[in-house]
């Protein structure tokens, strides 16, 4: 997981949530064209085009908008772009593609106590990986509940993302030894960096955790 900074709302999303008069309040289920694809477009940006919680790369057609709090536990935050999120698997794929995870695989299950938000600053402390691919608890235990119960309600250690992760971990550990020690660096903080088309690399905590064990 890693921490998402939110910046200000689309002024498309904004300017119709402002037409709201006495005859017409604005809901989630009234948000269409042009402005929930602008909505979506802005999130996906606002995340460097990676889902909100396992990292995949991601874009329009094949994510969701994801509402953190739950809008069918917290409606007064339906239109709240602070609880807007994206996650992979597309909103039109119903049901979601086999094997569910992430944003499907959560439903509206949510913990403020035990539910890691990538809101959180540092989210990513709560989490570890292995070169299989594995996402693991801290060992801190102050934080270790959290975090298996979020791996567990986001499916994230799911075959198919141990895979994936794994084959990422693969491809940038090959030769690695033979780097010296700012070389490795250099990685590190490119995977924590946005890159010039506005990208984060698919799994970068992953990866930045890795390198930082070699």
């Amino acid at each position: 997981m890693k921490f998402i900074k939110k910046s200000g709302e689309p002024a498309s999303f904004q300017q119709w949530k402002s037409q709201e008069n006495e005859d017409w309040e604005p809901t989630w289920d009234d948000l269409r064209s042009p402005e929930k694809p602008q909505l979506h477009d802005s999130l996906l940006r606002e995340q460097g085009y990676i889902c909100c919680y396992c990292q995949r790369r991601i874009f329009l057609e094949d994510s969701h908008i994801e509402h953190l709090k739950p809008r069918t536990h917290y409606p007064e935050l339906a239109i709240d772009y602070n609880n807007l999120l994206v996650s992979c698997q597309g909103e039109r794929e119903e049901p979601p593609p086999l094997p569910i995870h992430c944003g499907h695989y959560k439903k509206d299950w949510y913990d403020p106590k035990l539910l890691v938000s990538p809101l959180e600053e540092n989210c990513e402390r709560y989490f570890t990986y292995t070169e299989l691919g594995e996402i693991r608890p801290t060992s801190d235990p102050k934080l270790q509940e959290a975090a298996e119960t979020t791996i567990e309600k986001l499916g994230l250690n799911i075959d198919k993302l141990r895979a994936m992760r794994r084959g990422a971990i693969e491809a940038i550990t090959e030769g690695l030894d033979e780097l010296e020690e700012l070389e490795k660096q250099k990685l590190i903080a490119g995977f924590t960096e946005l890159k010039d088309n506005g990208e984060y690399t698919e799994f970068c905590t992953a990866l930045a955790y890795i390198l930082r064990q070699f």
